[in-house]
């Protein structure tokens, strides 16, 4: 028996055999197959009388089943990775040698060919393709439990019985050396008695509070999601918790691998969840055709290129085939990678990768002189709170600054339509980065409204977009914890009672192009972000999937202009629909251009002479509403 193991994990550890020698196996089942056939409808004795006939009538037949072999290749596959399709194969081998050799029966009218009978020869070829497919289940068998057994196969529940649960499963019951074992299924419709529902081979069972309970039972230690079932898991926290805990790995497909319900899935492709997976949030479906249709063909200029938001518009706005993409950012390394991205996925688009600070007025204009764009995405600027809390200097001269050399040039050169990427900060700023956006959104829409009058002269529209925070953005949240999950702790949360909004950066950025090309000009774009999040939960719960240990949570206290939460509208404001349900148009105060230019403009000028305090004084001026928080220039305002 040792000897016998051996050799099967000798056998095992080759690639692959010879082809010869799986026909030459395939024969001696032939043959084997042609006796067993003649002894059982004619018994031990009229077999032995007839044996040397006989030996010499399978022999012929053998070479007609070989023709059928060799038309359906049936030797070429390696046995231990056997499937339905190779006994498909087989099955249609046989039929072909059964059929010739019928023929070679009758063309052949001879004593020991009329041996066989039509009902030997069907029997012949029925056990003739029995044994084959035996054999190759058997070795398939043999390699599953011993090879497999000797490294680490999880136990799994499938959640979804649908398309995307059954194309799970079919991958990982035909994919050699699989990490996973399907022992159940989970279905979100009511299951009366599991006994009676059963979906390729294993049980179903409803999703409830009892899930983890019932994956302990059956030693399950994975919970593979179906693309499809996404939402159900996130609109149930608990049973996510619990599963958690009860030490569940849950496995899903990345968002960004769209599926189209109909293609295989496969399980290499399944990556652990994030807690990014599972915030409570409806997914987001943009129509981008519209939109598709007016960029395919045109110029594209994007600033802040090499950024988590504008690297995204990069790519989602390369796949329209637009004419020609002009990339601006100041951050070389970014910007390489960004070079790189274009070279390999888009190299037919010609892409101009500019290293560049948006508020040089003389390179900025050598851009726009040169390549005349007729889109402009303006995701360029300065977004951390606390680094402009710091520096309002550097906030007026990139924010503002940047915005109106970038909108103005766009005017100047005969724009289309200019989309300015903006956030919720800018609603009753209480910090100097909301502010310094509120001062953006302020001057475009004061120039698209003197534009529309007539007072200017140029045809560009331009067009707000304002959103909240974007999961896994440069400095966002999320990655921050998972650093200090990873060194042990602590997890530093600012207030027990902070909230944000969350949206994916795809998302965000299919609602940013659909609502900037659709805008007509001078609208300010509000996004529907969902239910908002609290930040101390969100850290709980990523300290739980990552299995981590002892990881306390330090409550820090709120920065300087830091709020409690975040708002989308000013409280004066109002909101009207728009061709897509997550968007809304802010009604907010109009501005006269003349006076906001000659503001901001005097502001920009006198930046070198002002010290922090006259720059804020100076920003209040301009935005009112604007009220520090736990800040030094909470003095301004009383």
């Amino acid at each position: 028996m040792h000897t016998f193991k051996d050799l099967i994990k000798w056998y095992f550890t080759k690639s692959a055999l010879p082809y010869w020698s799986v026909l030459l196996l395939d024969s001696l089942l032939v043959i084997f197959a042609g006796l067993s056939a003649f002894l059982i409808n004619h018994g031990v004795g009229y077999t032995l009388a007839v044996m040397p006939y006989l030996g010499v009538v399978i022999l012929c037949f053998l070479l007609c089943f070989m023709i059928g072999f060799r038309m359906f290749h049936t030797y070429s596959g390696v046995i231990r990775y056997s499937s339905i399709v190779d006994l498909l194969r087989i099955g249609m081998a046989v039929g072909i040698g059964l059929v010739l050799s019928g023929i070679m029966q009758w063309c052949i009218s001879r004593t020991a060919f009329n041996l066989f009978t039509i009902a030997d020869l069907i029997l012949f070829a029925l056990l003739t393709a029995l044994y084959m497919w035996v054999l190759r289940l058997w070795v398939k068998t043999l390699y599953d439990n011993m090879i497999n057994g000797e490294r680490k196969v999880d136990r799994a529940f499938i959640l979804g019985v649908k398309a995307g649960g059954v194309s799970l499963c079919r991958n990982i019951n035909s994919t050699p050396g699989s990490p996973f074992k399907v022992v159940g299924f989970v279905s979100d419709e009511p299951i009366t008695d599991p006994r009676h529902h059963r979906l390729m081979g294993v049980q179903i069972y409803a999703f409830g509070k009892d899930l983890p309970e019932l994956m302990t039972q059956h030693r399950a230690k994975v919970l593979i999601v179906s693309p499809l079932m996404m939402d159900l898991l996130r609109r149930n926290s608990e049973v996510v918790d619990s599963l958690v805990d009860a030490g569940v790995k849950i496995m899903v497909r990345p968002d960004a691998m769209a599926w189209d319900g109909k293609s295989d899935l496969k399980a290499s492709e399944l990556r652990t969840v994030d807690v990014e997976d599972l915030l409570p949030r409806d997914k987001i479906e943009v129509d981008m055709k519209a939109a598709a249709d007016l960029l395919t063909g045109r110029v594209v200029l994007i600033t802040g290129a090499a950024g988590s938001i504008g690297s995204e518009i990069v790519r989602q706005i390369a796949s329209y085939a637009p004419a020609r993409m002009v990339l601006v950012d100041q951050a070389e390394t970014p910007m390489h990678d960004i070079h790189l991205m274009m070279q390999s996925r888009w190299p037919d688009i010609p892409a101009d990768i500019v290293v560049s600070d948006i508020a040089d007025p003389r390179m900025m204009e050598r851009l726009f002189a040169a390549y005349r764009p007729d889109y402009v995405f303006h995701a360029a600027a300065y977004k951390h709170v606390p680094m402009m809390e710091d520096n309002p200097y550097q906030s007026i001269l990139n924010n503002v600054n940047g915005t109106k050399v970038v909108a103005d040039l766009a005017v100047k050169y005969g724009t289309r339509k200019f989309v300015m990427v903006s956030t919720d900060k800018a609603v009753n700023p209480t910090n100097v980065m909301g502010c310094s956006k509120r001062i953006c959104e302020i001057y475009v829409q004061s120039l698209d409204k003197a534009l529309k009058e007539g007072k200017i002269e140029g045809r560009t529209n331009f067009v707000t977009t304002r959103f909240g925070n974007v999961l896994g953005s440069n400095g966002s949240v999320i990655p921050i914890f998972q650093e200090q999950i990873k060194r042990g702790g602590p997890i530093t949360v600012t207030h027990p009672d902070i909230i944000r909004y969350f949206m994916l950066i795809p998302e965000a950025c299919k609602l940013v192009i659909e609502a900037g090309t659709m805008g007509h000009g001078g609208e300010i774009f509000v996004f529907d972000m969902g239910k908002p999040v609290r930040i101390a939960d969100l850290a709980k719960r990523m300290i739980k999937l990552s299995g981590a240990k002892n990881v306390e949570i330090r409550f820090t206290g709120l920065r300087d202009g830091e709020k409690l939460y975040e708002e989308v509208l000013n409280d004066k404001e109002i909101t009207l629909p728009t061709f897509h349900p997550k968007i809304k148009i802010a009604k907010v105060r109009e501005y006269d251009y003349s006076e906001v230019n000659l503001t901001i403009t005097d502001l920009i000028d006198h930046l070198p002479t002002l010290d922090d305090m006259d720059i804020v004084a100076a920003m209040k001026a301009i935005v009112p509403e604007f009220r520090s928080q736990n800040s030094r220039y909470s003095a301004l305002d009383k």
